[in-house]
């Protein structure tokens, strides 16, 4: 066993490192996700006129005042 780490050591940092790189990056996803700060609305596809969040009534209010204003 200590052979095989000896031999190995240098693979098993790499892989450790990469680990904790993908770690970080999806505790940093689902932070921004509990916060709001997502790319997206949610699970939607990016239409937020389509979209079921809370501002998407906003955003349909805002399209059919600009629609009837004529511009």
């Amino acid at each position: 066993m200590l052979a095989w780490l000896s031999a190995n050591w240098v693979t098993i940092i790499v892989l450790s490192i990469l680990c904790l790189i993908v770690f970080g990056i999806v505790r940093g996803m689902i932070r921004d996700k509990k916060r709001g700060k997502s790319v997206t609305c949610g699970a939607c596809s990016g239409d937020c006129a389509h979209c079921r969040a809370a501002h998407a009534e906003a955003i349909r209010t805002a399209r059919a005042a600009k629609a009837n204003t004529g511009r």
